[in-house]
């Protein structure tokens, strides 16, 4: 086993090189330890090896003294639902998101979707895996847990549609699955065949990881969906990435919602419900997100890049909501876990109680001028940052998550912000810069770039 497959948030590599059904039998074993879990919730996605690693990660934790409730193929959405639903002490996934089919991987949470990540438990895991012997082909002791299949898609579905406000009105959506999980996120918008119609793109779960890259934040895999939009006239477009514990969006007219606006459309419905309740925002979001949330009464604090971060964030803000860059939105209706649908939805309800055009709703939130993310290799990543600072002395330092200096509070013209961060999984340094005019923003742009990559 490669030990490099343990990440910062989860367990992910190729298999069978890096990551097999032995890795599986101990990492079950090591996970019911490190959890002291009596009951787990397990499930996989739809890749063809998955069935084989779930049978021996089952195999490792009712080996371990644990019950096994098999919840069989789901979305990672869904394994966080199980883990507050069902009476469990955690819930595992085997699944490896957005990767190629050859990828296959492990997600782990605590009991009411608390995430296990590198620094809360993954790698103890990764200690126990790394040490523990093989298992002995030829034992003929039984698991002493036991394991029972249950049905978690339908309380999910019921529990997600019942946040649906679409009154009378009606939309055409066309949704992307890219042939993988976001298929059994379909049933739920089918409960609304008076208000909903579908076309589907890449909804195929029997030739799974098949069509393009099933990953939303990659614009290049949203072409085929902004056509379709466009062909039929829809009212949204609807991308799913490779687990559907991510999800971006296209308008009327095929234009790309920037994931960070998407943050501050669902920030003003929820606010209507709670007022004054703190919504997070990535640090790499516009500036744009903050002050619609503030005008609309809601508390707004940055938070750092990580679902690990993000939700420990969450827990100790008691936050309603937070957003991600990466399409990644969390809501404490699901214990502070993802719950991508339930953002389509409150998308739609939007639409609904407004009677506008999700165009029209996103054009209120484009005040600015973002860069988006670019990456730059660098030799020296601790150098690269303190030269960033010295040369940005006068400007407000924040280190959350990296380096943000801000120099928002100058006249309006010429304010302007970045951030550089390290890649978790990359490396890389990961430049984000806005400012209030485009000229000011591709000259800030080209000027950091320059400093990173001399």
């Amino acid at each position: 086993m490669n030990k490099e497959i343990f990440k910062a948030y989860d367990i992910r590599g190729i298999y069978p090189t890096d990551f097999d059904e032995d890795a599986a039998y101990k990492i079950g074993v090591a996970t019911v330890k490190e959890l002291g879990a009596k009951t787990l919730a397990v499930g996989r996605d739809a890749r063809p090896h998955g069935v084989q690693l779930m049978k021996h990660l089952i195999l490792g934790i009712t080996d371990a003294g644990c019950d096994v409730i098999d919840l069989g193929m789901i979305t990672t959405p869904m394994l966080y639902f199980a883990s507050w639903h069902l009476p469990v002490d955690g819930a595992v996934a085997v699944t490896a998101s957005h990767n190629p089919v050859e990828y296959n991987g492990i997600k782990i949470c605590r009991k009411n979707a608390a995430p296990v990540g590198s620094v809360s438990g993954l790698n103890n895991i990764r200690d126990a895996v790394l040490t523990m012997p093989a298992k002995k082909e030829d034992s003929e002791t039984a698991p002493s847990g036991k394991v029972t299949p249950t049905n978690i898609k339908t309380p999910y579905e019921d529990y997600v549609a019942h946040f649906a406000r679409l009154a009378n009105k009606k939309f055409h959506l066309v949704i992307d699955c890219a042939n993988t999980m976001g298929v059994l996120e379909l049933p739920i918008y089918e409960r609304f065949p008076k208000n909903i119609k579908i076309t589907k793109l890449y909804c195929d779960l029997d030739h799974p990881y098949s069509a393009h890259e099933a990953n939303p934040l990659n614009t290049d895999t949203l072409d085929d969906l902004r056509e379709k939009v466009i062909e039929v006239g829809a009212s949204l477009g609807i991308a799913y990435d490779g687990d559907a514990d991510r999800i971006g969006f296209v308008d009327e007219h095929g234009d790309i919602i920037s994931m960070d606006l998407v943050t501050g459309l669902l920030a003003k419905v929820l606010l209507k419900k709670e007022p004054h309740a703190t919504i997070l925002y990535d640090l790499r979001s516009s500036m744009a997100v903050k002050e619609v949330i503030e005008e609309a009464g809601g508390i707004a604090h940055e938070c750092r890049v990580g679902h690990a971060f993000i939700k420990a964030q969450m827990r100790e803000e008691d936050a309603l909501f937070a957003g991600e860059l990466s399409g990644h939105y969390y809501f404490k209706a699901n214990k502070n876990g993802e719950l991508t649908t339930y953002a389509a939805l409150t998308l739609l309800n939007l639409m609904a109680q407004t009677n506008k055009n999700i165009s029209a709703l996103v054009a209120d939130l484009r005040r600015y001028y973002h860069s988006g993310e670019i990456n730059s290799e660098v030799q020296d990543v601790t150098a690269t940052l303190q030269k960033l600072k010295e040369t940005y002395h006068d400007g407000a330092l924040h280190e959350l998550d990296g380096i943000k200096i801000s120099y928002w509070d100058a006249p309006k013209g010429s304010r302007w912000w970045f951030n550089v961060r390290a890649s978790n999984t990359e490396p890389v340094l990961r430049l984000n810069l806005e400012a209030d005019t485009k000229e000011l923003m591709q000259q800030k742009r080209d000027e950091i770039l320059a400093l990173i990559r001399a």
